[in-house]
Formats: C-alpha cells, sequence, structure tokens
C-alpha cells in the first residue's frame, strides 16, 4: 500500500513538472512572438520616417554627397591613407544636426516610448570602369563607425533597415562612383516592461493556472496521505476490536461447554464459579460495547447530567478508587487549591480522568502526580507522570479517534485507542481544554483546564 502510494505521489509530481514545463514553454514562445511583434512594429514606423531623410533634413542627402566626395578626392587625389578617410567620416558626421532632427521626430511619434538610435556605416567603395574598386573599408555593424545618433552600444539594440546608396564622383572624379551601405539600429529603454504589460493578462492567467494546478496537488496528495492514515487507522481499530472481544467471547465459549459436564453441574462451588465468570465477561463485553458507541459521539452530543461539585471533595474519591484498583502505582496529590466549586457531571469526569491515569500505567508509570492550581479564573488540573513519554511529533495526534501511540512499529499496550479521545470530548463537552508537554523517555504531563462559574 505504502509503495503504491509513493508511486503515485512520485508520478504526480512528474506530470506536476512536465505540466508546469509546458506551461512556461508555451508563456516563452507568446513572449518572443510579442517581442518579434513589437519589433516588427517600430521598424516600420521608423522606416516611414526615415525612408527619405530629405523629409526631415532637406540639405541631408547634397550635404552626405558633398562630404562623400571630397573624402573620395582626398583619397586618389591627395593621396590620404584610408584610415584617415575614415576616421574624418566619423568625426564629420557624428553630431550633425540630422541626428537632433530625427530624435525631435521619435519624441513627437512616439510619446510614449524613450527611443535613442545609432546609424553606422558598413562600406565605403570607390570604383571607375578602368581601375578595379577600392575599397576604403568594409566592416561589419560596429558602434565605432556611427555617423548619427546617440545611441551607445549596439548590444541590446536592434536593426531597423540598411541603406546603400550609389554616388556619381564630382567633376575632379567624374569617371569614379562611390559606393556606400549604412545601417540603423534602434534601442527602446525599458523595452522588457513594455512587452511584459502587453502580456499581463497571459501571464496572470498562467500563474493562477500554475498555482491553481500546484494548490490541487497538494489537496490531492494531503487527502491521499489522509485516506491512507485512515485506511490505517481503521485497520488497526478493527485487529484491536478483534482481539479484545475474542478474549471474553473465547472465555464465554469455554464456560458454557463446562457448565455442559454433569460433574460441574451437581458440584455448587464450581457451578457458582463458572456462572460468575460468564457474568463477568459478559459484563466486559457489554462494555466494550458501550465504549465504542459512547466514543462514536461528539463532545456536543455528550448528554452531561451537571452539578455542583467541590473540586477538592470529587478529585480526592477518584484518587482513592486508582489507588484500590492499582495498589503499586504510587499517586501523590498536591492540592493548590481549597474548596472550589465547579458545576460538572460526575460520571463522565470521572471516566475521563481515570482514562488519564490508566493510560499513564499502560506506558510503563509507576508515579503519577496530580496537582491542581487557580489561574485567573480557571481551574487548573495538572497530572504528571513518569512514564515513557510521547515524542513531539506525535502530540498532534493524541486526541484523534482510534489513535494510539506507537513504540516502533508495534503497539505494546492494548487498547481501542478511544481513551484520549473520549477525554477530549467530555473536557470540551465541559468548555474546558486539555493539553499534553512531553518528550520520549521524559514522562508526560496533562493539563485539564476549566473555567470556574
Amino acid at each position: 500500500m505504502n509503495k503504491r502510494i509513493n508511486l503515485l505521489i512520485a508520478f504526480s509530481v512528474v506530470a506536476l513538472i512536465a505540466l508546469s514545463t509546458v506551461q512556461c514553454y508555451l508563456v516563452k514562445t507568446a513572449y518572443d512572438y510579442k517581442v518579434a511583434q513589437f519589433h516588427s512594429e517600430i521598424k516600420e514606423d521608423i522606416a516611414k520616417i526615415t525612408n527619405e531623410f530629405s523629409d526631415i533634413d532637406s540639405a541631408y542627402v547634397n550635404k552626405k554627397e558633398l562630404l562623400y566626395n571630397q573624402l573620395a578626392q582626398n583619397y586618389v587625389i591627395n593621396k590620404r591613407s584610408k584610415i584617415d578617410i575614415k576616421n574624418t567620416l566619423i568625426e564629420n558626421e557624428s553630431n550633425d544636426p540630422l541626428t537632433r532632427k530625427l530624435q525631435l521626430r521619435f519624441k513627437r511619434d512616439f510619446p510614449n516610448i524613450d527611443i535613442d538610435f545609432a546609424i553606422v556605416l558598413n562600406k565605403f567603395v570607390i570604383y571607375n570602369s578602368y581601375k578595379k574598386p577600392d575599397t576604403l573599408f568594409s566592416e561589419k555593424p560596429v558602434i565605432q563607425n556611427k555617423i548619427y545618433g546617440h545611441l551607445k552600444s549596439l548590444d541590446n539594440a536592434f536593426l531597423v533597415r540598411n541603406y546603400v546608396s550609389t554616388t556619381n564622383g564630382s567633376a575632379v572624379l567624374k569617371d569614379y562612383k562611390l559606393l556606400t551601405e549604412d545601417s540603423m539600429y534602434v534601442s527602446v529603454a525599458d523595452w522588457e516592461m513594455i512587452i511584459f504589460e502587453r502580456m499581463r493578462m497571459v501571464l496572470l492567467l498562467s500563474l493562477a493556472s500554475i498555482l491553481t494546478l500546484i494548490t490541487l496537488f497538494v489537496i490531492a496528495i494531503k487527502a491521499l496521505i489522509k485516506q491512507k492514515k485512515v485506511s490505517d487507522v481503521k485497520t488497526d481499530f478493527i485487529n484491536n476490536i478483534t482481539h479484545e472481544l475474542k478474549t471474553p467471547l473465547t472465555t464465554l465459549g469455554i464456560s458454557t461447554k463446562i457448565l455442559e459436564r454433569k460433574d460441574i453441574r451437581e458440584n455448587d462451588g464450581q457451578f457458582d464459579s463458572i456462572l460468575n465468570t460468564i457474568s463477568r465477561q459478559n459484563s466486559r463485553l457489554q462494555n466494550l460495547i458501550d465504549q465504542v458507541m459512547a466514543n462514536s459521539l461528539g463532545e456536543n452530543e455528550v448528554e452531561l447530567q451537571k452539578e455542583k461539585v467541590e473540586a477538592e471533595t470529587f478529585l480526592k474519591s477518584i484518587v482513592a478508587d486508582f489507588k484500590v484498583a492499582f495498589p503499586k502505582v504510587t499517586l501523590e496529590t498536591q492540592f493548590n487549591t481549597n474548596e472550589t466549586l465547579l458545576v460538572l457531571d460526575k460520571f463522565h469526569l470521572t471516566t475521563a480522568i481515570l482514562n488519564v491515569f490508566e493510560n499513564a500505567v499502560k506506558y510503563g508509570s509507576s508515579t503519577i502526580t496530580l496537582k491542581t492550581e487557580l489561574v485567573k479564573n480557571q481551574f487548573n488540573i495538572s497530572i504528571k507522570d513518569d512514564g515513557i513519554g510521547i515524542s513531539k511529533s506525535k502530540h498532534s495526534l493524541l486526541f484523534d479517534k482510534f489513535y494510539r501511540v506507537e513504540q516502533g512499529n508495534l503497539h505494546n499496550a492494548k487498547g481501542l485507542g478511544l481513551g484520549l479521545f473520549y477525554v477530549k470530548q467530555i473536557i470540551k463537552a465541559h468548555q474546558g481544554t486539555i493539553g499534553v508537554i512531553s518528550d520520549l523517555g521524559k514522562g508526560s504531563e496533562f493539563t485539564i483546564m476549566f473555567k470556574i462559574q
């Protein structure tokens, strides 16, 4: 049974992990889609703005052509190095008015988004029909080749578009043509928060579904464990009640057979002895049945016959009865109260307190101490023993129906597991409380508390 439950729990955990993984994968897929959609929207909108720079700066195209021709002339005629040409181009363009005009346009068209950009030059080639093309430089896009914008890095930026331009040379370079290629990169501040905002409902629903799955899983496992516990307790109770009932029934069967013998019937002494045995075993059997019936009631179903009782006198009578039944057990008393009147049911409360005493003896106690005291408006009865004690992990189970303290995997003490359950029901029916302080090997102390009316 335990193996099957463990396997079921293991499979449930695997299933929960698998479902959570699938859910996370779906969320990640939705996130990637939202990112791609966001980039596509930004690219499309910015492409409309930058499709023709002449819409933003009417002199831009002419300025760019003049600059490229001047740089080509410096390279071909003035024999400047390629590094000088590149540096001149980058330094000349980096603070161009076009940068400021583009930023103003972005702020106007995207009022809720903080956009920064960079246009980097990738290639600059000079060629004519008579000579082999001369590449001044051709590099992959890097922020060091920036000619417009204030973007500091391309790490978190995305490509909007590439620009390829072919320009005729100036009058000095009439046989030359200039080929340039540049790329525009855009970075959106806090773009992750924008994506998360768009995915808010998806994330909330996913989180709710995962939490629901985990909650249902925990509830199911708890229910399974509780059902397993109830099943074990039920089996244990059936085994114990069978054992308890078997003894008087066996004795009754044997006694009945003995009475069938003629010599026993003719012997008055033996006949009366057998009849007394039958009577005692019948009473024991009836008591077992009554105990099971009585302990099936809740505290609200117990019918109490309450009366005013002097607590100290009442407890002394219980102690006296217990000493007669258990002469080898030392029962000490410490009455720190005097003539305290309580309203209680003498029969049920006597049975409850005796159950605590007998439970102490059952689990190895040879000395029991009963103490009373008043704490504010409360009458406390403390019952302390020197028995085997109860591990702290078992305290919450002590007053459960049919529960009996185990020693290892064995129940060394006989009983139905109803004694302490009955005690708690009776105390609760009197509007009182009961608690326990105990540790394994250190004895136990039960404290019963009643409000003084």
